[in-house]
Formats: C-alpha cells, structure tokens, sequence
C-alpha cells in the first residue's frame, strides 16, 4: 500500500494518484513512471518565468503593431482604393469590347494587382493556339496600360494589370500580367 502524501490515505501499490483525493502518489524506489497521464501532470507543473512571458507578449505585441501600422497601412488604403475602382467598373460589367470580347468584371487583389476578367465569346479553347494569340495580344495591352489616359490611375499607383482570357464556355485560355517596369 502507499500512502497519499496529501491526505494520508492507503492506497493500492499500482496507483499512480491517490483514489480519495486525485494527488498524485509518491513513486516507489527505482520505477519512474512515464505514462501519458504521468506526463501530462508533469508538464502542467512546470512554471514560465515571469520576466520572459511578459517578454514574449510585450514582443507579440510590438510585431503586431508594426505589421498592422508601420506595413500595411499604405497597402489597406491602396486596397480599399483599388477595390473600389473594379467596383466601379463592374457597374457596367459584362459589357461587350469588341464583337469578338466580353469584359465580364475586374478584381482588385492584395498587394497592388488588378485584374480584367474577359470571354472571348467566340473561341473556344480546342481550336485556337493560345499561344500564338497571347502573343499577338500582348504588346497591344502593354502598349495600352502605358499610353491610354482611362490608365492613368493604374499607372500613377504602380499596380500590376492582370488581363485574364477563358473560351466561350468559361475555361481559361491564357492571362498576360502587366508589371509597372513595363508601362514606367
């Protein structure tokens, strides 16, 4: 039998917490008991400095701070701004470019891109060369971020212009990203 060092009470050999109050029960000479509960009980006891705790929150703290004042700060505005260009855009949206192109809507995405979302109403994606079309594109949308005064915006913000082209039947053809490196 062992005795609970907490109440007194017997118990049986091979209990590890006393049955009359839940304290855990001296261990007998040369086991060491390594059990998931014995474990538990064990890591429960161990104590955190108090200087490092505070320390670790006050640092939690700080990096919270810097991360939603010091870094984002000018990109939610940005944001919230770009948003409410596409938002004003998608007003008229869809809307009919060309007899061959359909703008369906525009996005305003994180981190300064902005992307145009269009059907090419009479294609579809098994009997055209995407590639070949992309590359006949491109320079036409480049050339039209950099010198189209409807642009200046985009230009004036630094955004990355994404145009992003699907079939008729909605499945996506080809996207031509437009950096600011290219229309600065």
């Amino acid at each position: 039998m062992i005795p609970c060092n907490k109440c007194g009470e017997s118990n049986r050999d091979n209990a590890k917490f006393c049955m009359y109050c839940g304290y855990e029960l001296p261990k007998k000479e040369g086991t060491v008991s390594t059990t998931p509960e014995t474990l538990l009980v064990k890591s429960k006891r161990k104590k955190i400095n108090p200087p490092v705790l505070i320390g670790l929150i006050v640092g939690l703290g700080v990096i919270v701070f810097i991360q939603q004042f010091v870094f984002k700060s000018s990109n939610t505005t940005l944001d919230k701004a770009m948003m409410e260009y596409a938002g004003e855009i998608n007003k008229s949206c869809p809307v009919m470019i060309d007899s061959e192109t359909r703008l369906d809507n525009v996005m305003a995405f994180p981190d300064n891109i902005c992307q145009y979302t269009y059907t090419l109403v009479n294609m579809e994606k098994n009997t055209v060369d995407t590639l070949q079309l992309k590359n006949s594109v491109e320079p036409n949308i480049v050339n039209f971020v950099r010198t189209n005064p409807q642009m200046k915006y985009i230009r004036d913000k630094s955004v990355t212009v994404n145009y992003y082209y699907k079939d008729k039947k909605g499945i996506y053809l080809f996207m031509i990203s437009v950096k600011p490196d290219q229309y600065q």
